[in-house]
């Protein structure tokens, strides 16, 4: 009996674009090609959705993927890799940068108007 060969599966690697699905990421692989006629090149993005098994990938992240076995309508590919993870800030500091933002901006209205006050 002949052993089944292997098919061929594609790998691409992209950035994460989306990861608020349960399981699920969506992956942006960009590619350039030539044009045939007028030699500029061209970039193409296109969008996979993949199998994150351990939810561990986040927006930003630079990552491998696999092709597989359809898992549902959409998604036809398993995450094999995290090459690189995006840089996050915390939520706390996020927090309080937005908070001292605000503090400005809510005494610089009134600074504003009492000098042209003084002024006239």
């Amino acid at each position: 009996m002949e052993s089944k060969a292997k098919k061929y599966k594609r790998v691409l690697e992209g950035i994460v674009v989306s990861d608020k699905m349960d399981k699920t990421i969506v992956v942006k692989v960009e590619s350039k090609q030539k044009h045939p006629l007028y030699g500029k090149t061209i970039s193409k993005n296109k969008r996979y959705k993949a199998h994150d098994e351990k939810n561990e990938c986040h927006e930003g992240d630079l990552v491998r993927v696999i092709e597989c076995r359809p898992l549902s309508k959409d998604k036809k590919f398993r995450l094999t890799k995290i090459i690189k993870k995006a840089e996050r800030l915390e939520k706390d500091s996020i927090d309080s940068d937005v908070e001292s933002v605000l503090k400005r901006e809510k005494h610089a209205p009134e600074a504003a108007v009492s000098s042209q006050v003084e002024g006239e």
